[in-house]
């Protein structure tokens, strides 16, 4: 199992291999924007990754396009409904949108 930690909420919950962040961050509880039914269209469910940028999937090709559509994106920018759970170390998030 892997141990997902959402800020700024501090919040911590275990995670299965194969999850999006979206939906183990939805589970755990917590309120993230996600407007295009995780089809990478929208970018309302842009999240930094903090830690654990081995324990998820590489960003892939719709992904990055969107990315460069967002304003505030960084180094740590991914889409939580793009990015899965590998379950090979912990990982940690910060929200950036809050509905």
């Amino acid at each position: 199992m892997t141990t997902l930690t959402i800020q700024p909420s501090g919040k911590t919950v275990e995670v299965t291999e194969g999850m999006t962040l979206l939906e183990a961050i939805l589970a755990a509880g917590e309120n993230l924007m996600h407007k295009c039914g995780g089809n990478a269209q929208c970018g309302s469910c842009h999240i930094f990754l903090q830690a654990g940028k081995k324990g998820v999937s590489r960003p892939a090709a719709p992904e990055h396009s969107k990315l460069d559509t967002i304003v505030g994106v960084g180094s740590k920018s991914r889409l939580a409904c793009q990015s899965k759970v590998l379950g090979t170390e912990d990982i940690t998030v910060e929200l950036l949108s809050f509905v």
